[in-house]
């Protein structure tokens, strides 16, 4: 059954080729050099940059026409023992490891693609390929990736999970934490009856009851912004914390050693909230941020001369925000249709590379256009039970073949 799929098509011979190839973050050596002798073999163009990602290009043939970029990762989620490929049914699978069609599929159909438009009569304005390392650990290939060798506005990044999939916006992530502070503490027996001793920890409790949880802002794409408190930490606990260090302890469960060991003697002084707020929207999540801005100014004019609060907001990653240019979602559409499949138009809830292409320019100073495509249905991704439906991937790479040849029409 493997030898037979892998013999009467190309693609899955080159994703499995791929996916045999062990290539954790950062260690994406052994896939470098396979795609490199791949290029060399069908006289595309490759080159790589000072971090190791690789550049291939087919130069245009109609320079009245616009270049196109395809982006995907050559790094998975694994270590670097080997892998052993499990054909199973319409499914292909590792033995008991993850099996990196993460985004060993998205690599498959761009260099294919390379291949077959390299050997083509097709007019068009140029294909270019930007192949990535250490998406998985923190996006360091893209960030380090050399801008300036590109002449593409449009950017397919081929990376998402499902065949179909054309994922149009993505939210950013911003850390939030927010600091209460009582001016006086004292000791819950002596002092509980002094209504200037505040407990922080209750503040702090209810301040955050007036904070959004969960989502703020959706639309018929999904979910647009959201809020989500991640920890709150006061009170007595400093010294249980120590204590811990000190007596070394191993825990499964160091929230319930804290409080166990926490002191309750204690007119709190000091309480702090993290949060994250994800959006897609720029516009949204200011106003999300104004309203917790808000709650904190009016915490601060009550309790005047008894506790203060604060609030800090930290970008992580600036979000990918949908363009006003539909192009490309039009082209999706029409390439989709040609193959039979039904895509989907939508934003999602992460981060991809696609933001980092959203917040920055090609050669000649335009802003990327980035979109995040599906080529196959991927199952259970980074887990040992990941697998892709082959069938899938090959109508996804049909799919991909007829966006060039309309976007070039």
């Amino acid at each position: 059954m493997q030898n037979n799929v892998r013999q009467e098509n190309e693609l899955i011979d080159i994703f499995c080729s791929l996916a045999e190839i062990p290539s954790p973050s950062k260690k994406e050596e052994k896939v470098i050099e396979w795609i490199k002798n791949f290029a060399k073999e069908n006289e595309i163009q490759c080159e790589s940059d000072h971090y190791g990602n690789l550049y291939l290009k087919v130069p245009a043939t109609d320079n009245s026409k616009k270049p196109i970029l395809l982006s995907a990762h050559m790094d998975v989620v694994g270590d670097a023992s080997p892998v052993e490929l499990i054909f199973d049914g319409d499914y292909i699978k590792a033995d008991g490891r993850t099996l990196g069609a993460d985004d060993k599929a998205g690599v498959a159909c761009a260099l294919l693609l390379a291949k077959e438009i390299k050997n083509s009569d097709i007019k068009h304005g140029g294909l270019e390929i930007l192949f990535t390392r250490d998406e998985e650990t923190g996006m360091s290939g893209i960030e380090n990736a050399e801008f300036n060798r590109i002449d593409s506005k449009y950017v397919l990044v081929l990376d998402a999970d499902k065949l179909g999939q054309l994922q149009i916006a993505g939210a950013g992530y911003t850390n939030v934490k927010v600091t209460v502070r009582a001016l006086k503490g004292g000791h819950s027996g002596i002092d509980i009856d002094d209504e200037s001793r505040l407990n922080a920890v209750k503040l702090v409790c209810e301040l955050i009851n007036h904070f959004p949880q969960g989502v703020y802002y959706k639309d018929e794409t999904g979910v647009v912004t959201s809020c989500n408190i991640g920890a709150i930490a006061g009170g007595g606990i400093q010294n249980a914390v120590k204590a811990i260090i000190d007596d070394k302890v191993n825990s499964k469960d160091y929230i319930t050693e804290i409080v166990d060991r926490s002191s309750t003697n204690i007119i709190n002084t000091l309480a702090k909230v993290s949060y994250s707020i994800r959006s897609s929207n720029l516009q949204k999540e200011q106003e999300l941020k104004n309203i917790m801005i808000n709650y904190i100014e009016n915490f601060n004019k009550k309790y005047a001369g008894l506790a203060e609060a604060e609030i800090e907001f930290s970008v992580h990653l600036m979000p990918f925000e949908k363009s006003d240019d539909d192009f490309i979602p039009e082209v999706h559409t029409k390439a989709s249709e040609m193959a039979g499949v039904k895509n989907s138009i939508e934003s999602f809830h992460a981060g991809a590379e696609t933001h980092i292409y959203a917040n920055n320019k090609n050669k000649h100073g335009e802003k990327f256009i980035p979109f995040l495509a599906g080529t196959a249905d991927v199952y259970n991704m980074h887990s040992a039970e990941e697998k892709v439906n082959y069938k899938t991937l090959l109508k996804g790479y049909e799919v991909l073949k007829n966006f060039f040849k309309i976007y070039n029409n």
